[in-house]
C-alpha cells in the first residue's frame, strides 16, 4: 500500500514535471512569436513608410512636372544644377544655344523654301521661252486654230511665272529675315561664350547664302533669255507685218495690172 502511494507521488511528480516543461516551451514559443510578431510590424511599418515616401516624392514630381517648363527642367536635373551651380553665365549659355538651334532651323527651311521657288519659277520662264519662240517660228504657217491654243499656252504661262515670282518674293522676305535672325544669334553666342555655337551658326548663314546666290544665278540666266526672246519677237512681228502689207501691197499692184 506504501509502495503504491509513492509510486502515485511519483507519477504526480513526473506528472507536474512534464506540465511545467510544457508551459516552459509554451512559455519560449510565445515569447519567440511575440518577438516575431513584433519584427514583423517593424518590417511591415518600415515597408509602408517606404512606400508613403515614395508615393510623396511621385506626388511632388508630379506637381513639379505641371510646373512651368523652366521650373520642372531646373528641378529635373539636380546633378547639372550642382555641377554648373546656375549662375548667370550658365542660364545664358544654355538660353543661346537654345536660340541657334531654333534660329538655324528657320534659316534652314526658309533656304530650302527659297531655293525650290527660284528653280521653279527658272523652269516656268524656260518653258515661257520654248512656247514663244515656236510661235515666232509658227507665224504664218499656223491655221487660225493652231494659232489660238499656242497663243493660250503662252498667256497661261506667263501666268504661271508670274505667280512663281510672288511666291520667290515671298520666300525671300522670310530668308532674309531669318539670315538676319542667325546673325544676331551668332553675336549673342558669341558674346556669352558658345564659341562653338556662334561659328557653327555663322557657317550655316555661308551655305545658305551659297545656295540662294546659285539659284539666283540661274534665275538671272532665265530673264536674260527672256528679255531676248522678247526683242526677238518685237523683230520678228515687225517683219511679219511688212510681210504681210508687201504681199497686200503686191496683190494690189497685180490687181490694177489685171484691170489694165
Amino acid at each position: 500500500m506504501q509502495a503504491v502511494r509513492q509510486c502515485s507521488a511519483c507519477g504526480i511528480r513526473a506528472t507536474g514535471g512534464l506540465l511545467g516543461s510544457q508551459r516552459d516551451a509554451s512559455s519560449r514559443r510565445g515569447a519567440a512569436c511575440s518577438r516575431l510578431l513584433s519584427s514583423s510590424a517593424r518590417v511591415l511599418f518600415s515597408t509602408r513608410k517606404t512606400a508613403n515616401r515614395k508615393l510623396l516624392q511621385g506626388q511632388v514630381c508630379a506637381h513639379t512636372s505641371a510646373a512651368p517648363s523652366s521650373l520642372s527642367h531646373l528641378c529635373s536635373a539636380p546633378s547639372v544644377q550642382q555641377a554648373e551651380h546656375l549662375t548667370h553665365d550658365a542660364l545664358i549659355r544654355r538660353a543661346t544655344s537654345l536660340v541657334t538651334d531654333g534660329t538655324g532651323t528657320l534659316l534652314s527651311q526658309s533656304t530650302f523654301a527659297l531655293v525650290d521657288a527660284l528653280d521653279a519659277y527658272a523652269k516656268a520662264v524656260h518653258t515661257r521661252i520654248a512656247l514663244q519662240r515656236r510661235y515666232l517660228t509658227s507665224l504664218g504657217k499656223l491655221s487660225p486654230a493652231e494659232e489660238d491654243s499656242l497663243q493660250q499656252a503662252i498667256y497661261g504661262q506667263k501666268t504661271e511665272v508670274s505667280e512663281h515670282l510672288d511666291e520667290c518674293k515671298r520666300f525671300e522676305t522670310t530668308w532674309i529675315k531669318a539670315v538676319n535672325l542667325c546673325q544676331m544669334a551668332a553675336e549673342a553666342a558669341y558674346a556669352a561664350g558658345s564659341e562653338q555655337a556662334s561659328a557653327t551658326l555663322t557657317a550655316s548663314v555661308r551655305l545658305a547664302r551659297s545656295h540662294a546666290d546659285r539659284a539666283r544665278t540661274a534665275v538671272g540666266a532665265a530673264d536674260k533669255k527672256l528679255a531676248e526672246t522678247k526683242v526677238d519677237e518685237i523683230q520678228r512681228m515687225a517683219e511679219y507685218a511688212a510681210s504681210l502689207e508687201d504681199a497686200d501691197e503686191l496683190e494690189i499692184h497685180e490687181a490694177y495690172l489685171r484691170e489694165d
